[in-house]
Formats: C-alpha cells, sequence, structure tokens
C-alpha cells in the first residue's frame, strides 16, 4: 500500500473511531432520565396534575425522559425532611414543592438539589429567597401577588347582593394571618356599613357548625379565607353554600370547579404547570438560584350553573370580567 493510500485509510479510521465516539456519547447523553422527587402537602389532586402537564407539554414523558418520586405529606408537614432524605438518597436532580411551607425543611436537609415552588407567598418576606429577580441559594419559582385580594372579592359579592348588610366570613384559626385577615374584612365591612360575622373552622365538623351559624345570624354572603385545608375541603364547603343557598366567594378556581359560586384569586392549576419550565430550565443547566421568581396575577372564575341554583344575579359586566365562566 503507497504512503498516501495509507494515510487516507489511517484518517478515515481515525474519523469512523471519532463519530463512533460522539455517537456513543450522544446515546449516552440521550438515554439521560431525570429523577424528580415532588412533595404535596396533601394528596396528588387536579390541581397538582398541572405540573405533569407541564412536564408533558415540554416534551417530558414519566417514566421514560424522568422518574417521578411522588411524597404525600397528608397535611403532617413534619414528613417533609424525611421526604428530602429520600431524595438525597435517591440523588433527585431537582425537588419540586407545591407549597412553599416545605422549602425550609427542605434546604435544612439539602442546599445543593435545586428546589422548584409551585407556589408561595412573598418568599423575600419569608427569607426564602434574597429576592425575586435573583433567588441565591437553591430555591426558585412561583409566587402569588402580595396584594390582598380581599377588596376585590367583597366588591364582587356586593355585586352580587347589592344591599350587602351581613357579610360572613370563614377562617381557619390555625393560619398565622388570622388577625390581620379579620382586622382587613372588618374594615371593609363598617366602611360599608354592613356587619361582620367571622366564624372559625378546621375540621369537618366545625365547618358545618359554621354554616348554622351564618345561617342562623342572618349571613347574606360569604367570603372563604385561603388556607390549605379549605382547599382540602372544597367540595364539603361547595355543598354547604349551595345548601344554605349562600353567596359565596372563594380564594382559587378549584373551589369553583368543586360547586361554589365564585372564585377571585390564583390559579394553582396554572401556577403548578408553569413550573414545570423552572424544572426544564434546571434540567438543562440552568441555577436554581439564578431564575426570577415569577408572579401572576388574580383571575375571577364564576360558576353559572350555582349562580342559577341559589336565585341570585350576576350581572354581565361582572362576567366580563371573567376568566373562566363553567357553564
Amino acid at each position: 500500500m503507497q504512503r498516501r493510500e495509507f494515510l487516507t485509510h489511517l484518517g478515515c479510521a481515525a474519523a469512523a473511531t471519532s463519530m463512533l465516539a460522539t455517537s456513543a456519547a450522544h446515546a449516552q447523553q440521550q438515554a439521560k432520565v431525570w429523577r424528580v422527587g415532588i412533595i404535596l402537602a396533601g394528596t396528588r389532586t387536579l390541581a397538582t396534575e398541572g405540573f405533569v402537564q407541564g412536564m408533558r407539554e415540554l416534551g417530558y414523558q414519566a417514566g421514560r425522559d424522568y422518574y417521578a418520586e411522588w411524597r404525600f405529606a397528608n397535611g403532617r408537614y413534619a414528613r417533609f425532611p424525611d421526604f428530602a432524605q429520600d431524595f438525597v438518597r435517591l440523588q433527585a436532580d431537582v425537588i419540586f414543592v407545591e407549597t412553599s411551607a416545605a422549602v425550609d425543611l427542605v434546604r435544612q436537609v439539602t442546599r445543593t438539589i435545586p428546589i422548584v415552588m409551585g407556589y408561595s407567598i412573598d418568599p423575600v418576606g419569608g427569607g426564602l429567597v434574597s429576592s425575586l429577580r435573583r433567588p441565591g441559594g437553591n430555591v426558585t419559582g412561583l409566587a402569588g401577588s402580595k396584594e390582598s385580594t380581599l377588596p376585590k372579592q367583597f366588591e364582587l359579592l356586593k355585586t352580587v347582593v347589592p344591599n350587602l348588610a351581613r357579610l360572613g366570613l370563614l377562617l381557619n384559626p390555625a393560619i398565622s394571618e388570622y388577625t390581620g385577615v379579620l382586622a382587613e374584612t372588618q374594615d371593609l365591612a363598617q366602611k360599608a356599613g354592613a356587619v361582620l360575622i367571622s366564624a372559625d373552622a378546621h375540621n369537618p365538623d366545625s365547618l358545618a357548625e359554621a354554616f348554622v351559624q351564618f345561617n342562623g345570624q342572618g349571613v347574606e354572603a360569604l367570603i372563604v379565607i385561603d388556607d390549605a385545608y379549605f382547599l382540602n375541603q372544597r367540595d364539603e364547603l361547595a355543598g354547604l353554600a349551595l345548601k344554605h343557598r349562600l353567596p359565596s366567594i372563594f380564594p382559587k378556581r378549584e373551589f369553583v370547579q368543586a360547586g361554589g359560586l365564585m372564585a377571585y384569586g390564583e390559579n394553582l392549576t396554572e401556577f403548578y404547570r408553569r413550573a414545570a419550565s423552572f424544572v426544564d430550565r434546571i434540567l438543562k443547566g440552568a441555577k436554581a438560584g439564578e431564575l426570577p421568581i415569577e408572579q401572576a396575577p388574580p383571575q375571577l372564575a364564576i360558576n353559572r350553573k350555582i349562580a342559577q341554583a341559589i336565585g341570585v344575579t350576576i350581572p354581565p359586566q361582572v362576567y366580563a370580567l371573567a376568566n373562566e365562566v363553567i357553564e
């Protein structure tokens, strides 16, 4: 074989070897299946399925592109650190938390695995991140607006009950914002010349008792405060409001889907769906602490069928404001 032919063959062999190596590396990269830890405060719901939907929209199929490691606290938040330890042992690539209540407990276990919040309230004030623009550390995700939704909720109720004189307020006494929420609603009612009647509830029996109290004291419309327990009891709450024919406004659209009249607040399904984009960027190499926290404005949902069932009229201008109308 002549020297030129030998070098040509040698070059081709080297190129082929290089192509095989590149192909093998590419195949190895393609074969990577990510591991995503998922911590829920309660159980799997239609809202949390928004995260799975978001991952699917971005091209990730569970079981093929990533392993979803689901953990359910069922209201027992003390289990969060145990879940985090599981994820450290499993070498999870990222952890998605449904509620910001899990962040500190998870962060005590790991400061390296990225944490994506599906929903939070004032994460800067709560000390979870340094700033919305540059969170720092290993935490990022989404946050609701810091603006109170109570004034708008009260305004919407007054359009349904124009001469509203007796307003009901349902609270969970365990929430940290209890005193502030009660004071703010009391101020709104006084300025409108209405009497505020509040009731506490934290279990099924006290929920039923609260509505008996509202009925006995002539409450004409009701505001239900944002609370994880109330969200888990949304079917019961919607049923009680319907039973007592009480025009009510809730903090999230999931209540309206369950049969509530109106909701003004964040759309959790959309929050969790958008959280998937943070996971996607982190899996592609972005650092959690450098991904700005995203915020979303409140949305209005109305159940027209329930309005008809309890005999109230929703003005056309209110329907025009709605992001969703359930027929």
